[in-house]
């Protein structure tokens, strides 16, 4: 009996708003790839259903190198959600190859006028038609091992005013080589410095080992006024750039020349961010949407400070966003129509924001997110500060041919990044074949 009573509490459970009423006609399927995401957007899921008892919505999360490989293949196989969550990096080809639909009619037959943070819905237009409402965005900061940060007699204040350059890595440099111990306890400010037997590193940083360094290169590049290409959906790139290169240059020989951050093999063995995780680490350089991760689940007071000013005096961020998008092989377009609708608005955005998540695009609900920070203790503002700051920001390199310019410059930066070649000789043909991919 007790068995019973359980089984029939569970199922229950499971039946959620459903329970007290008719199953619902339609379920849509919705994917996402960050697990932080999921319990948030199934609060808004529910409250969906609530208010459109005829549709339910079922959400299924993948790590981010499976999520893209299902989505292809679900393409081609007819197995794709019906929404998911889409990347700047990979819309265009989707939309060049008709895999979404487009919004642009829907969005005017509904009168949709939410304003979101400035730029971020055009992202998503390509050739007059849109092909996602934005969710949220993001730009870069400094997380630290605040623990890490005391015992090297340093202060949260003294990270508030680096500066970076590409020739001596400015303050910047000589912070991390001050965080940076080798076995015997020396830091990496000294002589006797032993590189081949560090204990702890100041920095670490993924590589990046690809075609937009979002948040291991780009925001130093960009000081130095390098851009990626000739504008949105550009043809031509500027990888061969000597800023670039000797940006690149200076991040490899941190490690090759300096010792004060971990190899791009261990780095990439381990994953980017598990030493600073395990607390062999002081600072990594990452998104915003790592705040709730790193500041609630480490063994450690994780603190976050701006980035470096660079070479023209600003600190700048690439400004990202992502947006749901629709597959066009859908049987049940309406009902995402109102989902992804729904998720694009301050309903579901305000509960978004109201957690921390991530910053919504909605500016509102975004400052709910800084609120919900510093409830918890945690000064995230050097993310919207920056977000904020004139002149601040970039956006993502949006471009056809998105997969093999990855693969093009993921391999000219792992030649980089473990010694084989120089940043200038590597950039240098690795342009010349990307631009080749628009003649």
């Amino acid at each position: 009996m007790k068995k019973m009573l359980s089984l029939t509490a569970a199922l229950s459970l499971l039946a959620g708003p459903l329970a007290s009423g008719a199953q619902a006609a339609t379920t849509l399927q919705y994917w996402l790839w960050d697990s932080n995401q999921q319990p948030v957007y199934q609060q808004c899921a529910t409250a969906f259903t609530k208010a459109n008892p005829d549709i339910s919505v079922k959400i299924t999360q993948k790590g981010w190198g499976d999520y893209w490989t299902a989505i292809t293949t679900g393409f081609v196989s007819g197995t794709a959600p019906d929404v998911f969550t889409d990347h700047l990096a990979y819309f265009p080809d989707f939309a060049t190859n008709n895999q979404l639909v487009d919004l642009a009619p829907l969005i005017a037959k509904d009168n949709i006028t939410t304003k979101y943070y400035p730029g971020l819905k055009e992202l998503w237009a390509k050739g007059g038609k849109q092909y996602g409402l934005p969710k949220d965005w993001d730009t870069v900061g400094i997380f630290y091992n605040a623990d890490l940060l005391a015992k090297a007699g340093l202060k949260p204040a003294d990270l508030a005013n680096l500066t970076w350059n590409p020739t001596d890595g400015g303050t910047w440099q000589s912070t991390i080589a001050k965080l940076t111990k080798d076995k015997s306890g020396v830091a990496g400010t000294s002589a006797k410095f032993d590189k081949k037997n560090v204990a702890q590193y100041g920095y670490e940083t993924g590589y990046g080992a690809g075609f937009n360094g979002q948040t291991e290169w780009s925001f130093y590049a960009a000081t130095t006024g390098w851009k990626y290409n000739n504008g949105l959906f550009g043809n031509k790139f500027y990888y061969d750039d000597s800023r670039l290169a000797s940006t690149i240059q200076w991040l490899a020989d941190l490690n090759l020349k300096h010792g004060l951050i971990p190899s791009f093999q261990d780095v990439t063995a381990s994953g980017g961010d598990s030493l600073f995780r395990a607390g062999k680490v002081a600072m990594v350089t990452t998104g915003s949407w790592l705040i709730n991760d790193y500041t609630s689940t480490l063994p450690f007071k994780v603190g976050i400070a701006p980035l470096p000013k660079g070479v023209n005096g600003k600190r700048m961020s690439m400004f990202n966003g992502l947006a749901d998008s629709i597959w066009v092989g859908s049987k049940n377009q309406d009902a995402a129509w109102k989902w992804v609708k729904y998720m694009a608005s301050p309903a579901c955005q305000n509960v978004v924001g109201k957690t921390g998540a991530v910053f919504p695009a909605i500016p509102a609900a975004a400052a709910m997110s800084i609120a919900s920070h510093k409830a918890k203790g945690v000064d995230a503002t050097p993310f919207i500060n920056q977000a904020k700051a004139p002149g601040g920001t970039f956006f993502f390199p949006i471009s056809d041919n998105t997969a093999k310019i990855n693969d093009i410059l993921t391999s000219a930066m792992q030649s980089v990044f473990l010694g084989k070649t120089k940043a200038a000789d590597s950039l240098k043909d690795a342009n010349a074949k990307v631009n080749a991919l628009f003649k």
